[in-house]
Formats: C-alpha cells, sequence, structure tokens
C-alpha cells in the first residue's frame, strides 16, 4: 500500500513540477491487458482464498506478466528503473518460494506480524536467498501506511515518478502512443 500511495503521490505533484496531467491521460499503453491480469493475479495469491503451493506460483507468474508488459512498452521513459525494481523483487520472490523475505526487525518497527500461517508476498524467511533485497526497511508506525519495503520497491518508485513526470511534460506534438 505503502508504494501505491507513493505512485499516486507522483501524480498528485505532477501540476507542481509543470507537467500536465492530460499528457499522462493521453498515453496509449501497448498491451495494458498485461498489468491488468498481473495485478488480479497478485490480488488472487494475496488476498484471495488460500490457493496452497500455487499461490507462490502464481505470485512469481505476475512479475512474468508485467516483465512482458515492459518490454512491450520499453520506450517510456523511467520504465526501465521500474522494470529493474520489479526484477529485484521478482528473482528473489522466485529464489524464495514465492515470498519476499522480510526482516524480522522492519516487520516489528513497520507493527506488522513476523510470523505466519499461510502463504503472505513478504514475511520472514528461514534460510532466505538475497535477503538484502527483500523487505528489509520500514515505515514505521506510528506514521500512515506503516509497511516494510525493499530495495526494489524504492526503484520503483524513483522509476515511477521519474516515468509520471517526464510523461506529464511532453508537448502536445510528441507521440501519445508507447512505440515498442
Amino acid at each position: 500500500m505503502l508504494v501505491a500511495a507513493l505512485v499516486a503521490l507522483a501524480v498528485l505533484t505532477v501540476p507542481l513540477s509543470g507537467g500536465r496531467w492530460s499528457a499522462l491521460g493521453s498515453l496509449r499503453l501497448r498491451h495494458s491487458w498485461l498489468l491488468w491480469m498481473a495485478l488480479l493475479g497478485q490480488v488472487l495469491a494475496l488476498e484471495g482464498p488460500d490457493l496452497g503451493g500455487w499461490a507462490a506460483l502464481l505470485h512469481v507468474g505476475t512479475y512474468l506478466l508485467a516483465g512482458a508488459f515492459v518490454v512491450l512498452n520499453r520506450a517510456i521513459p523511467g520504465l526501465w528503473l521500474i522494470a529493474a525494481g520489479g526484477f529485484l523483487n521478482g528473482i528473489t520472490i522466485a529464489l524464495n518460494d514465492g515470498t519476499l523475505p522480510a526482516s524480522a526487525h522492519a516487520l516489528r518497527a513497520a507493527g506488522l506480524p513476523a510470523d505466519h500461517h499461510q502463504f503472505v508476498n513478504s514475511g520472514v524467511v528461514g534460510g532466505a536467498h538475497l535477503p538484502w533485497l527483500g523487505d528489509v526497511f520500514a515505515w514505521p508506525q506510528p506514521l500512515p501506511l506503516a509497511n516494510v519495503f525493499s530495495v526494489g520497491d524504492v526503484l520503483l518508485v524513483v522509476g515511477a515518478f521519474w516515468a509520471i513526470h517526464r510523461l506529464a511534460r511532453r508537448s502536445p506534438a510528441e507521440p501519445q502512443v508507447a512505440l515498442a
């Protein structure tokens, strides 16, 4: 939720940087259905009914869908940075059976439980692979949206700010379709 709130903040601050929301609205993404399918998959894996071992497979699969979207829309400025963050998260999740390893200390600071009895997208993983790429940072309580986040999440947010603000400053004469 923290990452989504920061991306929303990037959109809300467009006019402050001299950008236009209408420029964002005119952007035509190729195969945007891939992102919608990835989002639906994330919701099913993380918030839906207990899918057992299938939840981890579905979770990893959502990153593959998002990766395909990135390849098809690679001309968008800043998308490479968003993709780098997604890749770091995705590879770490894939290497840890579908869960992004989280620091117990970061989880405590954010007021989140460290032990789970069902699949979670981020949690303490025994013998984690690439643990430093997991959720090792905390946006602590009592701050709003207290949560944990990773290096990949930081790259995602920075890339989103860059892409959103760059695209919002396009002149009306620039192409409105993202060509790969």
